[in-house]
């Protein structure tokens, strides 16, 4: 006789519920990354606004300071850069197909490579730019994002109000878990801004010193590649040995060991000093996790990877050492 399976009202209201949290959590997702970079933000700026404050600023005062300072900087780059960045991009797009040809690999397949390629690098400014407005969707995003971070920053001597309403006993354990992710997304933030700079920078004048006069764009994208961990080098690599393959195959051979040496000293020296105490994620999973996020949500995804990886390996951490110290209490 088969069995009679019956369900309660209160598995159906807790179903009901779930797929209801669901469809909503999907529906305001954009809402949450938007937050998510804001708290990222924060953790990253919130030490100099400390700083400052502790120099008995206010610190409505010191975070306008800095965002004064921060938009300045980077309003000075965007003007100094723009026009000669339009002038090599433009340069770069004519010269590739002709770089193409010259690989007998690619040969038998030239037209469409050549089509293909041209497809994806054809409008470099336009993706150079859309790449960076789309981590924040839209212009409005981006403004919503300064008063998100600023009103984070603002309140943040406020988060132990908060801990404790909505934690309670447990506030205290809370009040550490976030302060050390917090500590953690900043360093990953300023270290993955300082290996930007200085691999573009290195990129920048190895290809002057080869010879790539349009070695800009190329150094822009090397440097903003960077963000991509393990994968991010070896993309930015393939347009600058192409290039070079315009001037002389000697040349190639040049950028492709000038891209080894960049690497092998971001490897060995850079990243070991400035991005050891943030980083602390196996390269296996970080590839994993920029593969499920790129499927998740596109480059956005694929940069706020690691830190949501950062986030829960910190939770982690910090929930078994306590049940660690709870199992020695107990004995």
């Amino acid at each position: 006789m088969p069995k009679k399976i019956e369900i309660s009202h209160r598995t159906i209201i807790f179903t009901s519920l779930l797929v209801l949290s669901l469809w909503l959590l999907v529906q305001i997702l954009d809402i949450i990354i938007l937050a998510f970079i804001s708290f990222i933000l924060m953790s990253a700026i919130n030490p100099l606004i400390d700083r400052l404050e502790s120099w008995r600023l206010p610190r409505s005062l010191s975070i306008i300071l800095v965002y004064l300072v921060l938009w300045g900087v980077i309003g000075g780059l965007i003007a100094g850069i723009i026009p000669s960045l339009v002038d090599q991009t433009g340069r770069l797009i004519r010269l590739l197909p002709s770089a193409i040809s010259r690989i007998e690999f690619f040969n038998t397949h030239q037209q469409e490579i050549t089509q293909q390629l041209l497809a994806r690098i054809g409008s470099l400014p336009e993706n150079l730019l859309k790449v960076t407005v789309g981590i924040f969707s839209n212009l409005l995003d981006v403004l919503t994002t300064i008063v998100v971070t600023f009103y984070l920053l603002l309140y943040h001597k406020n988060l132990g109000v908060y801990t404790n309403f909505i934690f309670g006993t447990g506030a205290h354990k809370a009040g550490e878990i976030i302060a050390h992710i917090e500590s953690r997304l900043g360093a990953w933030v300023r270290g993955e801004l300082t290996l930007m700079l200085v691999v573009g920078l290195m990129t920048y004048f190895g290809l002057i010193a080869l010879g790539v006069e349009i070695a800009l764009p190329l150094a822009i994208l090397a440097g903003f590649l960077e963000l991509v961990p393990n994968i991010g080098p070896v993309i930015s690599a393939v347009p600058a040995v192409l290039t070079a393959l315009t001037i002389h195959p000697l040349t190639a051979a040049g950028t492709v060991s000038l891209y080894f040496v960049v690497q092998f000293l971001e490897n060995h020296f850079l990243v070991p000093k400035v991005m050891q105490k943030a980083v602390g994620v196996n390269p296996l999973i970080s590839i994993l996790s920029l593969m499920a996020g790129f499927r998740l949500a596109g480059p956005t995804g694929a940069v706020l990877a690691i830190p949501v990886i950062l986030i829960l390996q910190t939770i982690g951490l910090h929930f078994l050492s306590f049940k660690r110290l709870e199992k020695l209490g107990g004995e």
